[in-house]
């Protein structure tokens, strides 16, 4: 999850209609479209000056609101991608739309998790090339996590299962990596309160240094960023202390503007992304797919 990333899918804000409750999202404010177009467009612009190469998809419904945050239907592995199965069910037609984009990307399938599974990429955090840690929550069940197991391990993946709370319940979303972000591979921005004792003990016997966001920023996000590079990041602008703390850990911090595509929406610089291609070459012309 830190290789330079060299491709990456983003989904423009689609234009809400008349049906499209901002209530039954969990938004905390109606959807101001104008701003989400002038944001994203900016955040896209961040990413072109970084060197990054980006594939921009195109949302057809309305009532696909969530699907600018491309991170969650579909799990990139370097074998191809394994379509996921959505914990909210106004969610679940995204992997409609992320199975066709594979498809058009030339990108093979991998496997999919099937009902009564459920999956979502928020919840999926690859600590190396064989090891994936998957949070178990209200959006990523066992039967899901079992499936994806056996998905990954002729692969010679390994997934290793942790619980993460109850928070605010079932209705706010709380996946995995709104608690912890990997910026180099010894070291990653945590949520150390919510984070399981287990997990936090896995990344300090690998070596993680971990850098703790305070509990004012935890709201605004600051434990979501998107590595660049090894030590180059992305992250809402909001976050100053722990831009201060990765600053003063050797980071290249850069910052965006996410009033309306991130803070109403719940969803930080990595949701509104899906890697596609890390590498240390630049070269590479895309045979390996491998992304997270």
């Amino acid at each position: 999850m830190v290789l330079p990333l060299r491709r990456v899918l983003v989904f423009p804000p689609v234009p809400p209609d008349d049906a499209v409750s901002w209530q039954a999202f969990g938004y905390f404010r109606p959807i101001d479209h104008g701003r989400a177009v002038t944001e994203h467009a900016a955040f896209r612009q961040i990413l072109a000056e970084a060197g990054v190469e980006l594939v921009v998809g195109e949302i057809d419904d309305p009532a696909l609101q969530d699907a600018i945050f491309p991170f969650d239907p579909v799990l990139i592995t370097d074998h191809g991608a394994v379509l996921c199965r959505m914990g909210k069910p106004l969610r679940a037609r995204e992997v409609e739309l992320a199975e066709r984009t594979m498809s058009d990307l030339g990108i093979p399938i991998a496997g999919r998790i099937r009902e009564p599974g459920t999956l979502e990429g928020g919840d999926c955090l690859w600590l190396d090339e064989h090891t994936l840690v998957v949070g178990r929550s209200y959006r990523t069940n066992n039967e899901g996590i079992r499936q994806l197991e056996e998905i990954l391990a002729p692969l010679g993946v390994t997934v290793m299962a942790f619980d993460l709370p109850h928070w605010h319940g079932p209705e706010e979303c709380l996946h995995l990596l709104s608690l912890i972000s990997l910026l180099d591979d010894d070291l990653a921005v945590v949520y150390l309160p919510l984070l399981a004792v287990e997990l936090v003990r896995l990344l300090r016997q690998r070596g993680v240094e971990l850098i703790p966001v305070p509990d004012e920023e935890f709201a605004t996000q600051g434990p979501n960023v998107l590595a660049l590079a090894p030590r180059r990041c992305l992250i809402l602008e909001e976050n100053r202390e722990t831009i201060r703390r990765l600053e003063a850990a050797g980071c290249e911090v850069l910052t965006y503007s996410g009033q309306e595509i991130s803070h109403n929406r719940s969803g930080g610089p990595t949701c509104l992304t899906r890697p596609l291609l890390r590498s240390e070459d630049s070269e590479n012309g895309g045979e390996d797919v491998g992304g997270a």
